[in-house]
């Protein structure tokens, strides 16, 4: 029986949030277990970002510790969560010619079409910005579209589609110092929406277009799924902070009460309900109102079955589903975490599951198969920009 242990850290502007996950192979089939978790409220955040590193370092370093004690292990490396405003997705095209003389299509091809349609980024757009992960989302042979991976086939020229998920360069260097200064190694760093969507959303979910939406404190992201693929990334400026503050000044009451209220408890004063859903009805209009122009403006409107799975701190605020079936003409549903694809592994509380996807893509990195992210060897502060990119390929055995 082979034995791993995987950490996963999510730094948000709210908490910072820990996961020490251990693995085992037992009679041919892999089993991921949460042995530790730990939480520190998060300090130097804004919108997702780190501003003071060493603030950050201190409430993950206390969260780290509550994991640790937990788990009776010491969490030395991690797998680490990028989110936030600087967060964003850039689509490109890249083709090559097949390289082998029989016109078979191999790995190097694949890679190397990867490798141009990075090129073919507009230098506006990659300025100050990093490639964390590389995700191909359709593949041509020869100007037709191949379903599934073309490994193998047999054609001219291939080209790829892909999605260039970035974030700002020194967002990134800061993340990486943060952590470090906790006493951590950082093995990689992924994207929380793609380490999120990994426990969240199912492979027919995948398949027939779904949006995943998780509303944090300060930020409001988004990533579209069609045909087993990531096929959008974004991020805006609003988050369920918003929402505590509007009504704490709609009905002049403390932030600890709005909160509370927001989120369906009971009040110790008395308040307008008609009054208090306008309130909620109009910030959550407007959040429902910005996923739906990204929704059109990547051609994907009332056009994803599957719906919008909201997760987040902020996917607990009272009556947010039906404003998502409204606004958006999509079923709505909040998210479930299944780490591992039984219900013996689901995980009620959808604000785990970026720590959650994290032990996914530990517990995964070593299976070429099923890679994604950047690596090559450890990531550090100075020696994280010299990483070999790697495309990514979809975690499906754990997937619901």
């Amino acid at each position: 029986m082979a034995r791993q242990i995987v950490v996963g850290i999510d730094i948000g502007t709210f908490e910072t949030k820990v996961i020490i996950a251990q693995g085992a192979i037992v009679d041919g089939h892999f089993t991921p277990k949460i042995i530790g978790t730990g939480t520190a409220e998060s300090k130097g955040v804004e919108h997702g970002y780190i501003t003071n590193i060493s603030e950050a370092a201190h409430a993950l370093s206390s969260a780290v510790a509550k994991a640790e004690r937990i788990a009776g292990i010491k969490a030395r490396r991690a797998y680490v969560a990028f989110g936030g405003l600087g967060l964003g997705g850039l689509s490109a095209t890249g083709s090559v010619a097949i390289s082998r003389a029989d016109l078979e299509i191999t790995e190097r091809d694949l890679a190397l079409a990867m490798e141009q349609a990075e090129k073919n980024i507009p230098a506006v757009a990659s300025l100050n910005r990093r490639i964390i992960n590389s995700i191909p989302v359709e593949y041509k042979i020869d100007g037709k579209i191949s379903w599934g991976e073309p490994l193998g086939l047999k054609a001219q020229r291939i080209e790829v589609k892909a999605l260039f998920i970035t974030c700002m360069e020194h967002h990134l260097s800061d993340l990486i110092k943060t952590v470090e200064e906790a006493g951590i190694e950082v093995i990689d760093v992924v994207a929380a929406p793609v380490a999120a969507g990994f426990v969240t959303v199912s492979k027919k979910q995948r398949r027939v277009g779904c949006l995943l939406a998780d509303l944090g404190a300060e930020t409001l992201s988004v990533m579209a799924f069609e045909n087993n693929n990531p096929v959008s990334l974004e991020v805006f400026p609003v988050g369920s902070e918003d929402i505590t503050n509007d009504i704490a000044l709609g009905l002049k009451i403390l932030l600890e009460e709005a909160e509370n209220i927001k989120l369906g408890g009971l009040a110790r004063l008395s308040y307008s309900k008609k009054k208090l859903e306008e309130i909620i009805a109009l910030r959550l209009k407007d959040c429902f109102e910005l996923i739906e122009s990204h929704l059109k403006k990547i051609g994907r409107d009332s056009l994803l079955p599957a719906g919008i799975i909201l997760m987040g701190g902020g996917a607990g605020t009272a009556g947010i589903k039906h404003f998502a079936e409204e606004v958006l003409g999509l079923p709505a549903q909040v998210a479930e975490v299944h780490l591992g694809g039984s219900d013996k592994n689901k995980i009620r509380d959808s604000i785990w599951a970026v720590s959650c996807g994290l032990v996914l893509v530990g517990f995964n990195a070593n299976n070429e198969e099923q890679f994604i992210g950047r690596r090559g060897r450890a990531l550090s502060a100075e020696g994280g920009q010299r990483l070999m990119r790697r495309f990514s390929r979809w975690v499906s055995q754990f997937l619901p």
